[in-house]
């Protein structure tokens, strides 16, 4: 057999046995006269971080709440989560702001439920529901308990796990990226060493073959030099000879001159005797050729005849 209690909750759906002990209480402190109370049906309240939860209160006996002061207190800090005062929303904690909600619909009937959105692991802890109305005071005190289930599954040492294994695949990761990226680099250096190689050698065989091309200019200016001396020599030797033949012309003719003039082309006529005559004339063109042997015969140039012709 279950007993509703007189205040429209559905929370306060209690077997009879259970709601025996308050009734004597409250029988037992005030005879005449039903003292204010707030009862928490459940004194303990748990949930999962990111659920909203409702902490429930409710007062005894029943009666409306509405113009009552309602203070809803973490105890931790003493700051009001939530302050409800004659229909209005007073201050409460920075942290609480658009988070909270009296539940008003059940005012009339003496809830004074409370709804928290979004609830983390700091909101655990306990909350007081204080309640004034006149000169009455009471207040009840229910436990949040907020519980994340992803870190009571994985434990430390998973985590521990999971980082090192992190860590060790980034590393493999960079590493095969730095060396794939030292491969390619090598290869292109190696590319890049080939073609200066290349180079290299061509530049190599252009300079043997300008070195072969400077030699052989240098033995065409050797030969041409030998051959302008060798024509420089034959001009001068031209020159001289030129400048003999026309001193031996010159003295040729003089020496006919002189000699048709001399004593001895008198003497010796070319008809009446003309061996005298030649001896003579020969005789003649070695003294005025070589005056410095004038009484040797056969020195001198060969034996010429008249007008220098050999004989």
């Amino acid at each position: 057999m279950h007993f509703l209690l007189g205040c429209n909750h559905p929370s306060f759906t209690l077997p009879w046995r259970t709601l025996l002990p308050y009734l004597v209480a409250l029988h037992l402190l005030q005879p005449g006269s039903a003292q204010l109370r707030v009862v928490a049906p459940s004194l303990r309240v748990t949930a999962n971080v990111g659920q909203d939860v409702v902490l429930r209160c409710q007062l005894s006996p029943c009666k409306d709440a509405w113009s009552s002061d309602i203070r809803w207190i973490q105890h931790r800090t003493s700051g009001f989560v939530h302050h409800y005062q004659n229909g209005e929303d007073l201050e409460q904690m920075e942290e609480y702001k658009g988070r909270t909600e009296l539940l008003r619909d059940g005012l009339s009937d003496g809830n004074l439920d409370l709804r928290i959105t979004a609830v983390s692991t700091s909101d655990s802890g306990s909350y007081s529901c204080a309640v004034q109305d006149g000169d009455g005071y009471a207040d009840a005190v229910v436990d949040l308990e907020v519980s994340d289930p992803f870190s009571q599954i994985t434990h430390p040492w998973k985590v521990a796990l999971a980082v090192i294994v992190t860590i060790l695949v980034g590393s493999f990761v960079i590493t095969v990226f730095l060396y794939r990226k030292k491969a390619a680099e090598t290869t292109k250096q190696k590319g890049k060493d080939a073609e200066l190689e290349r180079m290299d050698a061509k530049l190599g065989t252009l300079a043997a073959e300008l070195e072969r091309r400077d030699a052989k200019l240098d033995k065409l200016a050797s030969d041409l030099v030998q051959q302008t001396k060798a024509v420089e020599k034959l001009n001068s030797q031209w020159s001289k000879l030129q400048s003999l033949k026309l001193t031996k012309s010159d003295t040729i003719q003089n020496n006919c001159i002189g000699y048709e003039k001399s004593p001895q082309a008198v003497n010796y006529s070319p008809l009446s005797n003309p061996e005298k005559h030649h001896e003579a004339k020969r005789r003649w063109y070695i003294k005025s050729d070589y005056p410095q042997y004038p009484n040797q015969r056969g020195v001198g140039p060969a034996h010429v005849g008249t007008h220098g012709t050999p004989i």
